[in-house]
């Protein structure tokens, strides 16, 4: 599995791209003047609001690009908010963009996103929202302008179900909720 995934992935690679003027979302790999060639894959992205601060990478090597939210929101304690990133995303079909708590929030504050990771269609238009919830019994604020979450495009595979009147054997079978050890 591991391999065919690789394959398809090397296949897409390779594909040539196109600009953001046709909408050819392929994959390519692109010299890049910071860090040299990587695999990449062009996104358009719409600001819907001024304050939006345009995602990047950090680092050479980063999986995830930073989300900011683009107010000053205090969320209640044991409450659940969403935080505005004031921008929308034409996700290409074939991948998601998930969303993560970027590990220095999870570290220092107490939110989390409570559906982490959570997954951006390729067909939603819309603003994304980061989904948090303070678990302290105080309130808590997120500054305008704060990175908060972090984004990764992920390759997406769509299953086509059959069913069948019975499933093949495995070793484990129907045991689940703890049934392969407490260690």
């Amino acid at each position: 599995m591991v391999q065919r995934v690789n394959e398809q992935m090397t296949r897409h690679a390779q594909a040539p791209c196109g600009d953001a003027a046709n909408n050819d979302n392929r994959a390519e790999r692109l010299p890049d003047k910071r860090w040299g060639t990587g695999l990449r894959q062009a996104i358009q992205i719409k600001k819907l609001d001024p304050a939006a601060i345009i995602p990047a990478y950090k680092k050479h090597g980063d999986a995830g690009f930073d989300l900011y939210t683009t107010r000053t929101i205090t969320i209640p304690p044991r409450s659940t908010a969403i935080l505005p990133t004031g921008l929308a995303f034409a996700i290409p079909e074939g991948f998601e963009m998930q969303v993560r708590l970027r590990s220095s929030t999870g570290l220092k504050t107490p939110l989390i996103i409570p559906n982490a990771p959570g997954t951006i269609d390729s067909g939603y238009r819309g603003e994304v929202g980061i989904v948090v919830r303070n678990l302290s019994d105080t309130a808590f604020t997120v500054n305008k302008g704060e990175r908060i979450a972090q984004g990764i495009l992920a390759p997406v595979f769509t299953a086509s179900f059959v069913e069948v009147d019975q499933l093949p054997e495995s070793e484990r079978g129907d045991g689940g909720y703890g049934s392969t050890g407490n260690t």
